[in-house]
């Protein structure tokens, strides 16, 4: 099963990248980069948890979501990747400070 999960994991990784490469016309090394804040602030928003345990899938695609229409809406409005940046690091700083806290009621 644990074989499974893993071969699952490759194919969609090697799709996803695929269509990521013919998106932009081209494979370069630096094309992902930092869609990992992007995949962390999906999941907090989602109800995902810092110390773990709690979180949904339904949660993570509705956080997923939330983050694809705030890089759309930023990218349309014409806002530069450095500000994209610092807005998407401040909402997951909002996401996690809002769990922390309310974990401590």
């Amino acid at each position: 099963m644990l074989f499974l999960i893993y071969v699952n994991m490759a194919v969609l990784s090697a799709i996803a990248g695929i269509c990521y490469a013919s998106r932009l016309n081209s494979a370069s090394p630096q094309a992902g980069m930092n869609f990992e804040l992007d995949a962390i602030a999906a999941c907090f928003i989602g109800g995902a948890s810092a110390s773990g345990g709690i979180g949904t899938v339904i949660g993570a695609i509705i956080g997923a979501l939330v983050m694809g229409v705030l890089n759309n809406g930023m990218s349309i409005l014409g806002v530069g990747s450095d500000w994209q940046m610092t807005i998407k690091g401040l909402v997951l700083l909002l996401s996690v400070a809002f769990d922390v806290l309310s974990k401590k009621k």
